[in-house]
Order: C-alpha cells, then sequence, then structure tokens
C-alpha cells in the first residue's frame, strides 16, 4: 500500500500537428491500481489503463478524453542488454548506476482513436525498462536520450548526461544493437551529437534542441535526426511535476557509402528546470 502506480502516455498525431499527452498516478487501494502476477502472465493496472507482459509479448490499453490506444507488441530480437550486461553507469562511482536493458524492435498492431475516430495501425515499437535505487550524481542537470530504428534492421541508444556547465558527463554512453541482436557498447568518445536547431515553448519557456547531428565515426553512421512535431512538450502537474521533451523524430542520413533513414524518439530532461529527482 506504500506503493506509488504512475504512467504517462503520449500520441504525437503528425497529420493533425498536435501532442496529445495525459497522466495518472494512483495508490494500489479501492481498486484504483495493482499487479497481478502468474505463471502466464503479469498484469499491472492504473485507472483503467493497463500493461498485460507475457511470453507471447505485451499488450497496451490506455484513454482519456482525446485518444485511446490498444496495441499489441511482440519482440522480433531478444532483449539488448546496455552498459556491462545491464550495469549501466550513470555517474564517477560504481553505485551510480542502473540496470537497464531494452526491447529495441517491436511488431506493433492494433487500434489508435483521436477525437472518436479509430484507425487500425501497425508499425514497430521500443520497450526501455530501467531501474536504480541511486539518484543522477550532483552536477548533472539533465540528459538527452535517443532510441532510433534505421532501415538496416539496426538499432542506436544514446544518453548524453549534461553537467552543469554545459559539458557531457564521462558516463554517458550508448549501444548499438545488429540485425541479430547481438548489442556493441559506445562509449562517450564513440560518439558525437550537434544540436542544429531549437524551440522554445510557449507553454514554459524551456528551450530545447529539436534537430540533431549524430556522427558515430566506428560505425561510419552520419545521420540528421528531425522532430515530426516541434511542440512535444510533457507537463506533468498533477504526478511527478516534471517538465520535459519527449517524442518523435525521423532519421535521415548515410552508413559508409549507403544512404540509410529511420525512425526513433527521444527523450530531453532538465532543460525546463534542473532534473534532480530520482530515477
Amino acid at each position: 500500500r506504500d506503493r506509488i502506480y504512475l504512467a504517462h502516455a503520449a500520441i504525437s498525431d503528425i497529420q493533425g500537428g498536435r501532442h496529445l499527452q495525459a497522466e495518472k498516478m494512483a495508490r494500489p487501494v479501492l481498486d484504483l491500481a495493482g499487479t497481478r502476477t502468474n505463471a502466464a502472465e503479469v498484469v499491472i493496472r492504473l485507472q483503467g489503463w493497463q500493461v498485460v507482459i507475457s511470453p507471447r509479448g505485451h499488450r497496451l490499453l490506455a484513454d482519456n478524453d482525446e485518444f485511446r490506444l490498444d496495441l499489441e507488441l511482440q519482440a522480433v530480437k531478444p532483449p539488448a542488454l546496455h552498459g556491462e550486461q545491464g550495469y549501466s553507469r550513470k555517474g564517477r562511482s560504481s553505485e551510480r548506476a542502473s540496470c537497464y536493458y531494452s526491447f529495441t524492435r517491436l511488431e506493433a498492431a492494433g487500434t489508435i482513436a483521436i477525437d472518436g475516430t479509430r484507425r487500425e495501425v501497425t508499425g514497430t515499437a521500443w520497450m526501455d525498462h530501467e531501474f536504480s535505487s541511486a539518484p543522477l550524481e550532483p552536477g548533472i542537470t539533465g540528459w538527452d536520450w535517443f532510441s532510433l530504428q534505421l532501415s538496416d534492421q539496426t538499432e542506436l541508444m544514446l544518453y548524453l548526461l549534461r553537467d552543469q556547465d554545459g559539458g557531457v558527463n564521462p558516463a554517458s554512453s550508448g549501444s548499438y544493437v545488429l540485425p541479430t541482436g547481438q548489442v556493441a557498447h559506445l562509449g562517450q568518445a564513440d560518439v558525437r551529437v550537434a544540436p542544429l536547431s531549437y524551440w522554445t515553448s510557449p507553454h514554459t519557456g524551456a528551450r530545447y534542441p529539436i534537430a540533431w547531428r549524430v556522427t558515430i565515426k566506428s560505425l561510419g553512421l552520419n545521420l540528421a535526426v528531425t522532430a515530426n512535431l516541434a511542440d512535444q512538450e510533457m507537463r506533468t502537474p498533477n504526478s511527478t511535476q516534471v517538465t520535459y521533451w519527449e517524442g518523435s523524430v525521423n532519421v535521415r542520413g548515410a552508413k559508409g557509402e549507403q544512404s540509410i533513414e529511420g525512425v526513433g524518439y527521444v527523450e530531453l530532461t532538465g532543460y525546463a528546470q534542473p532534473f534532480d529527482a530520482p530515477m
């Protein structure tokens, strides 16, 4: 009963030019939230929202007054362990770390309804699971996180921890996932990410990068990553009270001499205010 269940959901309606978002938070009392586990599946409930995890895949259910989503997800690659076999450093000392893995490519199918208009959808998805008992290292104000699915069936995860002086913390790193599912670790020195343009939120005044040049010389990757919508700012006044940018991006570029493209998701924290909540 001392647990708190928390969830955020968002849809970037590119065609309609809108970013729809919702949040829920509750304790597991009066059937408001809870977890049920058996040999077949794990079911996590929160005020009508639901995640079902089983060997067959994942199912996501969420809605509010503007949208509803009902998606089935099936992994096409094994889980990718980030860092050192899932031990992911987030600072200079050993305790500043997380347990971190991802399903970097899932087949997604189901329905999404926006303003009552229901659509059958298919696509790809990414599932992250990261947990830690330690807060961020003092002096880290936020992070830029990239999850990119490329057209050659590889995936790229990067996180850049930003220090107070604007520099990138040495604990920043990433993973490159091959078509076979094999994971190659990337250190800070392997990656160059340069912002190309910015957007200032009319809601909060925060200024976010919304386009980047991502270069990984060892892989021959030279990518332009661009937000599909400028306004994908997440504001959570009824739960964490953290404001951040999180949304859909597209990718164009080259791998060696070959053109490459892709889709992805970027999360930017600490731009509205320093991010000092526990991970």
